[in-house]
């Protein structure tokens, strides 16, 4: 080993260039994977140090449609310190302006009980107080108002005190449709929108003794049970931002994913470079088997080489994965949902480095492995000579690798099972590829040569020993299919949000319409839209408690997909089948049926229940208990944006519940404004909200998750260039042979370099097509079997990532060739 160190390190001195490709590579995917890795880590510990500030407390609990009554306010009292919120959707409006939509939230004295809550310079009152209201500076942007001026909130003037210019817990309140506003309690009574059956929640943070998780979910569990069936839910600081969390988490596990696709890329460049690297190195090991070096002798000089160079290059792009979560911080942290922890994270960093450490032996193996096989004679014979399968040993070592690396990938993410089938999908595209440029090797060497010269010099460099056609394939027809399919799918979207989605929606969902009211909201809306058409239905909030017997809150866990029993939801009765939907399993009740409560749920969340016909379900309604029987399943066509519910009851005792009305107003689309106005005058607490505007919110969260997946899929196209320049460096002493045969034989350089284009103009045709079929494939499965939208590709854009592609595949071509064009045949020759 002495010997091998030295002969190793002197010859990395002199020769080490070649492995450059080889760091390149290793240095791309090591660095997306720690980076990726390294940014979500920095959110999520972010979310876990605030979720006490961003919940309000140590333990919140929550009651839909009312509040809590006195003996359950003493109780919270008991517990610690208390402040109670209470949040709904309202509108806002001015004298002849349009309404504009709040997240209004009322608070108490106490609130906030963690944090700091804090109104921007030149607010009349350090908070709101009595007829005060303090909005977001884009609602009284929209509004057009100043501080000290008058806005309509319900049946309420209320004067704007300031504008907002912190919310502790503003993140952990989750998603929200209107702008922020903040009054107190006696505001929020001075509007009178807390209405029987309207829409809203009563919030109460605790701050306990001692801040102590474990003892904020044992007082939590105390206070739901001592209350059973009132509709309480409890949950804790570190629950705080649990949705965004699996969001994050969610979304980092899919970048991941796309990095290990990098990662794959990556490892064929690893397997060019070295295998370029060892047939440069010929005479080396030939000399050194002359003089008595034994194979394994020599497989550990360049094994040695290879671990040096990995080993840099693995822990470079450890570093630059490390300062992720700084650079984007400083460059992106406004659109940031949370300013990340700025901290070195070892988990992803550690596990992005054994990632690159198994992907660069798995490809560097077969090239090892021949090069200490091969006697001297025969790699004196230079690299034609005939290559031969690795042997058994090889492939186990390469089997085990690959094991390693897959496992490693799948049991470090969130989601195992779609870890598996992304690692098992990536892994049967790149042997398809493969197989696909071995034939196409096979093929163009099988086609009648072409009587022009060019021509047939382009075609014999695709397919003569030596060529890396295969490889390329692989590696870039890797990276483009990935961003055709990013791009099916994005201007697939793209068109149900601009297009197809507003054309089939309502104008507005109304919450909040009480029953008696549905004569003059009608009145209103046809006033302003004489052709609008109203879809209107009873609503109330209640949450599924218990199935088949069991309660849901004894459920050590809950099934996969249950999203159905995540806190309350909204329902409906029914005497006939609601539009857009179709019964699959069941029957649907009689018009007139009036006996024992009969429910139909959505088929797929019955599924993810286990929930049959004749099954019993209790669902709590404003702390009553319901029991019913599952009568029908029905599939709900979801892409209507129409009023669809997975729980729908019988009519009967459940109309009982104070109930309120929600309704779809379908107007012309100029009709907006005046709808909205003219019911803000007649029914000023009822809430009006602009599909469009939530559609675009949707689109603008989809365009920044869209945003992160290309910046994570431009690691891939990369790596595939980084391929691509090392096939084009490789192939240099090809390439000069056959500039210097040409320019002896009369060609010109215009002539030598035309052919090189040819060359690669073919290849990057090739690509174009690979990118098509399998991007275009992948998208299209996606976008018509996973979204379940319809197939809207806007194929300029795919044309558009096509001709970029194939432009910069010729460009890299034919300017690494131009150093070829430079070569003096008589110095070309005597080396050759």
């Amino acid at each position: 080993m002495n010997i091998a160190w030295r002969l190793a390190l002197r010859d990395l001195r002199r020769g080490g260039r070649g492995l450059l490709l080889l760091a390149l590579c290793l240095f791309l995917g090591t660095a997306a994977l720690a980076g990726i890795g390294s940014l979500s880590a920095s959110l999520l510990a972010a979310l876990d140090d605030q979720g006490r500030q961003m919940l309000g407390g140590d333990l919140e609990l929550t009651v839909s449609q009312r509040r809590a009554t006195v003996e359950e306010a003493a109780a919270f009292a008991g517990a610690g310190r208390v402040a109670e919120t209470v949040s709904l959707r309202a509108m806002a409006s001015v004298r002849g302006g349009a309404p504009v939509l709040l997240d209004l939230r009322g608070v108490d004295a106490g609130w906030p009980l963690v944090g700091d809550a804090r109104l921007a310079a030149g607010a009349l009152a350090p908070r709101p107080r009595g007829d005060g209201i303090a909005l977001a500076p884009v609602a009284a942007a929209r509004l057009g108002v100043r501080v000290g001026d008058r806005i309509k909130v319900g049946a309420a003037e209320l004067r704007l005190v300031g504008l907002i210019a912190q919310e502790p817990d503003r993140l952990g309140a989750g998603f929200a449709l209107g702008a922020p506003a903040l009054v107190n309690m006696a505001g929020l009574d001075a509007t009178r929108l807390l209405q029987p059956g309207s829409l809203y929640e009563s919030h109460y943070r605790l701050v306990l003794p001692r801040a102590d998780p474990a003892r904020a979910e044992a007082t939590g569990d105390r206070l739901v049970r001592r209350f059973a069936g009132a509709g309480w839910s409890a949950r804790t600081s570190a629950q705080a931002a649990g949705g965004l969390k699996r969001g994050i988490a969610q979304l980092g596990q899919f970048l991941l994913l796309v990095g290990l696709s990098a990662l794959a890329i990556a490892g064929v460049g690893v397997g060019s470079g070295v295998a370029a690297y060892l047939a440069g190195k010929t005479r080396i090991i030939a000399t050194l088997k002359v003089l008595g070096a034994r194979s394994g002798t020599i497989a550990a000089i360049f094994l040695l080489q290879l671990g040096l160079v990995a080993a840099g290059a693995i822990l470079a792009g450890v570093a630059l994965g490390a300062l992720v979560p700084w650079i984007v911080a400083g460059m992106a942290g406004s659109a940031l949902p949370v300013a990340p922890r700025l901290a070195l994270y070892p988990v992803p960093l550690a596990t992005a480095a054994l990632l690159g450490l198994f992907a660069g032996l798995l490809f560097a193996l077969p090239a090892l492995a021949r090069a200490r096989a091969v006697p001297a004679a025969t790699l004196l014979r230079d690299a034609l000579a005939t290559r031969r399968l690795p042997g058994a040993a090889v492939l186990g070592g390469m089997a085990a690798l690959l094991a390693a690396l897959i496992g490693l990938a799948v049991l470090t993410a969130t989601d195992r099972l779609l870890a598996l089938q992304f690692v098992a999908a990536v892994t049967v595209l790149v042997v398809l590829l493969w197989l696909v440029g071995i034939a196409l090797r096979w093929l163009l060497a099988r086609l009648p040569r072409p009587r022009a010269p060019l021509l047939r010099l382009a075609l014999a460099n695709l397919h003569r020993p030596g060529a890396q056609t295969d490889r390329l394939v692989v590696a870039l027809g890797l990276g483009f299919s990935l961003f055709v399919a990013l791009a099916v799918i994005d201007t697939s979207l793209s068109a149900e949000l601009a297009g197809a989605a507003p054309a089939k929606a309502q104008r507005f969902f109304t919450i909040d319409l009480q029953p008696e009211d549905a004569g003059r909201f009608r009145a209103a809306v046809a006033a302003a839209a004489p052709d609008a058409r109203i879809e209107a239905v009873p609503s109330l909030r209640g949450s599924i408690v218990a199935l088949k017997g069991q309660r849901v809150a004894e459920m050590k866990t809950l099934p996969a997909g249950a999203w159905v029993l995540r806190g309350d939801r909204t329902l409906t009765w029914s005497a006939g089948m609601p539009p857009r939907n179709t019964v699959v399993a069941g029957r649907w009740w009689p018009a007139d049926y009036r006996g024992p409560p009969l429910v139909s749920l959505e088929d797929r969340a019955a599924e993810a229940l286990g929930l049959r016909i004749g099954d019993s379900i209790v669902v709590s309604v404003l702390g009553v208990d319901v029991p019913a029987r599952i009568a029908a399943l029905r599939h709900i066509d979801w892409s209507g944006l129409g009023l669809n519910f997975a729980i729908v009851f019988s009519p009967g005792y459940i109309e009982e519940a104070p109930h309120s009305l929600l309704a779809s107003v379908y107007a012309p689309p100029g009709r907006d404004a005046a709808v909205a106005r003219r019911v803000a005058d007649a029914l000023p607490s009822v809430t009006m909200i602009r599909v469009g505007d939530v559609i675009g919110q949707i689109g603008a969260v989809l365009g920044q998750v869209a945003v992160a997946i290309r910046a994570a899929a431009a690691v891939t196209i990369a790596a595939g260039i980084v391929v691509l320049i090392g096939a084009v460096a490789a192939a240099e002493r090809t390439r000069r042979y056959d500039a210097v045969i040409l320019k002896l034989l009369g060609g010109t350089a215009r002539q030598v370099l035309a052919a090189q284009a040819i060359e690669y103009a073919l290849l990057s045709l090739v690509l174009a097509t690979v990118a098509l079929l399998v991007g275009g494939g992948g998208g299209w499965f996606v976008v018509v079997h996973v979204f379940a939208l319809p197939w809207a590709s806007n194929w300029s854009v795919v044309a558009l990532t096509l001709l970029a592609a194939t432009a910069m595949t010729l460009g890299i071509g034919v300017i690494g060739s131009l150093p070829a064009l430079r070569a003096k045949p008589a110095t070309t020759l005597r080396e050759l």
